[in-house]
């Protein structure tokens, strides 16, 4: 028995299905922890294959190779140095479970699978896994290891039968995505288990991007008394060596380093630096390009690129037509000119004018509508996935949530792309996140320190600028009346009668309403982006694209 523990923390960014890539950085975490003299390395939730896999474990080979895997991870530990607590998906007689091992002395000496599987918003591990039976200690060194994977920590019953079967310690490894709500939950909850059960407790969260999916670290310890010796960096790998030592009272961690977690509009613009820079890396793509407006947009887009990837990897193309006005002219160049890109110049009014001569047969006798308007941007999308086929750039959609929500964007048109930035961002909240990234900036940014986009961006008016004179609240409310309507109904999921009776008109109500449902067809075909709220377009909320459904008081 041990009275002294150094437990590392392995907040770590594994890539989704490459398990040889996983396997050689869980290797360099593991030296960097032997080389500060830690006996245990901690990895957070399916580290094996990277969370969430979603159906790849039902490919029996896939598992095949996790478990190999998983298998010579142990055999490494015969050299003498820390154990690992690893993480990957099991098969046991026939069933898959969510698992975690303990790797010493060159074999898995122990094993315990996840019990609580979640089943909402953008979770469905139901689906693929076993729920496991609930978990007892893991000896080590002569110290019980009360481990919980992820959702296991939310339940009470979990840490309960820890503590009653003898766990000393909570070790909780992780697999929590960001939105802008959760931080406080996971620290109210693990309090909640620590006060339960008087057991200190280390929980380990994964960093980096997964598709629309954004982990943002910020691992922490509590001792029993609830205090927080401990909050590691967010958004970035991190690995902390904690040192334990058992008291009178149990276990305690001696470590003090707290970092600071930053501001909600930190970790939200945070949140689409990481989740766009993985989404390129990981998919090996060469940079993005996207349309520069010269509006708020696109502008908040380019930023977030840039200091994703830095300027040289953010291309930006001005597409005017005859109603682009020389003050969006301006303000797109003077953009550029800040973050240091790249900005060319593809006038559109020729293309334009060649679909009035191509459909000008088949619209005589009708008034310019929509339909004209539509072309220009289907036009743009058209230039933008050219360049990208040419030189291999992803395009970055720059539509916001208000948007999306309403169906105030051209499928095919600015909806084109590989990925969005702003796909869970009010309209409201791009202004936010834009005065934020002009006052603010952070070390981890590639982008330029001070401002990165003129105030005039900022404060003008929206306009899409497809006709003479257009502003944005020509067709739809002001945005700030548009975006409670819209969080009312897509966070909230509150009725007409609520909403009505929270102050709002009953006629805007219900159009925003039926603009919000008719619109589910363009959002099924819009590109992955950046979950950022307690709900977004995909994974949280799959509504039926077919739909005579109406609330009404």
């Amino acid at each position: 028995m041990t009275d002294k523990l150094r437990i590392a923390l392995a907040q770590a960014n594994p890539k989704l299905g490459d398990i040889e890539g996983n396997i050689a950085l869980a290797k360099e975490f593991r030296s960097e922890a032997e080389a500060e003299g830690a006996d245990l390395v901690v990895f957070p939730e399916l580290f094996i294959c990277g969370y969430p896999p979603e159906d790849l474990v039902l490919k029996p080979s896939f598992i095949r190779a996790c478990e190999k895997a998983m298998q010579d991870l142990a055999e490494m530990t015969l050299d003498g140095g820390p154990a690992m607590l690893m993480t990957g998906p099991l098969s046991e007689n026939g069933r898959l479970y969510n698992a975690v091992c303990l790797l010493e002395e060159g074999k898995i000496s122990a094993t315990r699978y996840k019990s609580k599987l979640p089943n909402y918003g953008v979770f469905d591990e139901i689906r693929v896994f076993e729920a496991g039976p609930l978990p007892g200690p893991i000896p080590f060194k002569g110290v019980r290891l009360g481990v919980m994977i992820c959702e296991d920590m939310w339940f009470p019953d979990v840490a309960e039968c820890l503590e009653e079967t003898g766990a000393e310690l909570l070790l909780v490894p992780n697999g929590s995505p960001f939105d802008n709500e959760k931080g406080d939950a996971r620290l109210n909850f693990a309090v909640e288990r620590v006060g339960e059960t008087g057991l200190p407790m280390a929980y380990v969260n994964q960093v980096g991007g997964q598709d629309e999916l954004v982990f943002d670290g910020g691992s922490f310890v509590l001792n029993a008394d609830r205090s927080l010796p401990v909050q590691m960096k967010s958004w970035r790998e991190e690995l902390l060596v904690t040192e334990w030592v058992r008291g009178d009272d149990g276990w305690c961690c001696q470590t003090n380093e707290l970092k600071d977690p930053g501001s909600q509009m930190s970790r939200i613009y945070n949140a689409m630096v990481l989740g766009l820079r993985d989404y390129v890396e990981k998919n090996r793509f060469p940079g993005v390009v996207l349309g520069l407006s010269g509006g708020i947009d696109s502008a908040l887009s380019a930023a977030v690129a840039v200091d994703a990837l830095g300027p040289d990897r953010v291309h930006c193309v001005m597409m005017p037509s005859r109603y682009t006005s020389k003050e969006s002219l301006d303000d797109a160049a003077e953009c550029a000119r800040m973050l240091g890109t790249a900005l060319d110049t593809v006038e559109i009014e020729k293309a334009v004018d060649a679909y009035d001569h191509m459909l000008g047969h088949l619209f005589a006798g009708t008034n310019a509508d929509i339909t004209e308007e539509n072309i220009q941007s289907r036009i743009r999308g058209v230039t933008l996935m050219a360049i990208s086929n040419k030189f291999g750039k992803m395009v970055l959609t720059t539509g916001n949530k208000s948007e999306m929500s309403t169906g105030y964007a051209t499928i095919y048109g600015d909806m084109c792309g590989g990925y969005s930035v702003l796909k869970d961002i009010y309209k409201t909240l791009c202004f936010e996140a834009s005065d934020w990234r002009n006052e603010n900036y952070e070390p981890h940014f590639l982008g330029p320190d001070g401002p990165v986009m003129p105030k005039n961006v900022i404060t003008k008016p929206p306009t899409a600028e497809l006709r003479e004179d257009q502003k944005d609240e020509d067709s739809l409310p002001p945005y700030e009346v548009l975006d409670a309507i819209l969080h009312a109904l897509v966070e909230e999921e509150k009725s007409y009668a609520e909403i009505v009776d929270a102050g709002f008109d009953g006629a805007t109500v219900s159009r925003i309403q039926n603009l919000l449902y008719i619109a589910e067809y363009k959002r099924r075909q819009a590109p992955p982006g950046v979950k950022i709220s307690t709900r977004n377009f995909g994974r949280d909320r799959r509504y039926p694209i077919t739909n005579g459904f109406r609330d009404k008081r």
